[in-house]
């Protein structure tokens, strides 16, 4: 039988569980915060600790509140983890998980990191900020949500951080599921819903119907998108832009973030005239068009070519861009330009000893990294800093409230010799 144990919390671990000690091994225990006693069912041990599920709150944390959705919880809805949390604690709490990622993975000292780290700034709303949901389908042909305690889908009827009118849409579909991994629905900052369809094969698209317009497009197997009905792209407006992003292309669900993103990207690459940017990951250019505001010069390089395309045709105003389609760790070697400053947006998986190698043989100024993994920046923070860049600002941005999940804006800058 599971042993019973008493905890107390006494730190917060990347992903959003809190962190107690047993017998002088850790004890990683979701649904909890700092500060609190439980009791606490071990339900898995391993190299880097246990798992344990609270089963009682002996002493409950201050800023402790009750959770909006119903699917929130142990073994329910895993896309929130701190529904739980006051936000103003959140925000603190995300403050924290970073600081010790970049000391325990990125080496740097508590000066260093004090002289950098700045609070998160607070996402324009707490809930209703998601203008997209992805369902899982379910073996029984069914939409959900990953489980909290993982390798589970879970059905879900609310979703207090989706948009309502997404999950009004949600509640119209009705949709043959055979044949389909996920279902994403988005909707565009002028109201417009798209339905984007991932296929486990190529075959015949599904027959669709919802009682309000709607555009459909699906994703075949090799990750191409195939517009099925009305538009192909969704549009979202940034600032005073707007910008096209077709089905497939990546653009962060809060769109309403990405503008406070944008701008704290734009006050950390301080842009001078003259000056020659670079921008990598680029997405769909939302970056690249706002640097190109200031900038003599702007390359733009994306991967992926749905999002290329749309880079292009969202800079197509400025004759001194260029957008580039291919793999980051492919052009950089050929581009010949010196560019003062870059701006990068790698997946979670970060930019790797290749990445950060290749940009610090073009050696800007200042690199301006976009992190949605503490984890990732802290690991290369370290590579950057061998390659000869410190790290002189680190502002997160949160865009995921009641959730552990953290975008982080850093500006490291090279070393005079």
């Amino acid at each position: 039988m599971p042993e019973l144990v008493e905890l107390t919390i006494e730190d917060i671990a990347a992903g959003g569980r809190g962190l107690a000690f047993h017998k002088g091994k850790p004890v990683f225990v979701p649904f909890t915060i700092p500060g609190e006693r439980v009791r606490a069912r071990l339900i898995s041990t391993g190299d880097r600790g246990a798992v344990a599920e609270g089963v009682a709150l002996l002493e409950a944390s201050a800023d402790r509140v009750y959770p909006v959705c119903g699917h929130f919880g142990p073994r329910r809805c895993g896309r929130c983890q701190w529904q739980h949390i006051a936000y103003e604690a959140q925000r603190a709490l995300k403050h924290d998980i970073l600081a010790d990622q970049l000391s325990r993975l990125g080496g740097l000292t508590d000066a260093e990191i004090g002289r950098a780290l700045l609070l998160p700034l607070p996402a324009p709303e707490a809930w209703g900020y998601n203008y997209h949901i992805t369902y899982t389908v379910t073996d029984d042909l069914r939409l959900g949500l990953p489980s909290s305690d993982e390798g589970r889908i879970v059905p879900v009827s609310e979703c207090p951080v989706t948009h309502p009118d997404l999950l009004a849409l949600s509640e119209q579909l009705d949709l043959d599921l055979t044949g389909i991994k996920r279902v994403r629905l988005e909707m565009g900052g002028d109201g417009a819903c798209m339905i984007i369809l991932w296929l486990k094969t190529e075959g015949d698209a599904p027959e669709l119907e919802a009682d309000f317009p709607a555009s459909v497009n699906i994703i075949l197997p090799d990750n191409e998108p195939m517009n099925l009905i009305g538009d192909s792209h969704t549009r979202y407006r940034v600032g005073d832009r707007w910008f096209r992003a077709t089905a497939g292309s990546a653009f962060r669900p809060n769109v309403q973030g990405v503008d406070v993103l944008a701008r704290t990207v734009g006050t950390l690459l301080a842009i001078r005239p003259g000056e020659a940017v670079l921008d990598l990951y680029a997405g769909v250019g939302v970056f690249g068009a706002f640097a190109a505001e200031t900038a003599a010069f702007v390359t733009v390089v994306e991967s992926y070519p749905p999002a290329a395309t749309d880079a292009d045709e969202n800079l197509a105003e400025f004759d001194h861009v260029e957008v580039i389609e291919g793999v980051v760790e492919a052009v950089l070697p050929a581009l010949e330009e010196y560019y003062a400053a870059a701006a990068v947006d790698p997946p979670s998986s970060g930019l790797g000893d290749e990445g950060v190698s290749l940009l610090a043989e073009h050696a800007p100024e200042r690199i301006v990294y976009v992190s949605s993994d503490p984890a990732s920046l802290a690991r290369d923070a370290k590579r950057l800093k061998r390659a000869g860049y410190h790290l002189s600002a680190a502002q997160p941005v949160d865009l995921a409230p009641q959730t552990a999940y953290v975008d982080t804006v850093a500006r490291f800058e090279r070393k005079r010799d």
